[in-house]
């Protein structure tokens, strides 16, 4: 559990890292554009777009204006499979986080910014029902 905590930390750390380098170009009229994380100022929260190299989003989610992690955050994989989503309070861990690792499901609930409980599921059988 605490590795799966870890990935997913350092993850998160890296793409704030590399966030302002250029990691998709694409051509487009003649002309070498750069696809680029998005930051956009939203009702006093920063909202991020993070991209992995292959231009699928990687995360998605809100900073404070004191750069501190808030609201929800969703990561995806580079074939844009879901594969966690967290919840911060001003940079503090709250709430139920889910992490998605193919057919395991885990369930990690926060208080205090420490982990209270860990739920995991298996799927066992991959039918759907529809209309």
């Amino acid at each position: 559990m605490k590795r799966l905590i870890l990935v997913v930390v350092v993850l998160l750390s890296t793409n704030i890292i590399v966030g302002q380098s250029c990691k998709i170009k694409t051509t487009c009229k003649s002309k070498t554009v750069c696809k680029k994380d998005a930051y956009v100022l939203n009702n006093g929260l920063i909202e991020a777009t993070l991209f992995h190299q292959n231009g699928i989003v990687a995360q998605t989610g809100f900073y404070t204006e004191e750069n501190k992690l808030h609201g929800e955050w969703v990561s995806y994989d580079g074939q844009g499979n879901k594969t966690a989503i967290a919840n911060y309070n001003d940079g503090e861990k709250v709430g139920t986080w889910n992490f998605y690792q193919g057919s395991i499901q885990k369930e990690v609930t926060y208080v205090d910014s420490r982990i209270s409980n860990v739920n995991t599921w298996k799927k066992m059988d991959p039918r759907m029902v529809t209309n």
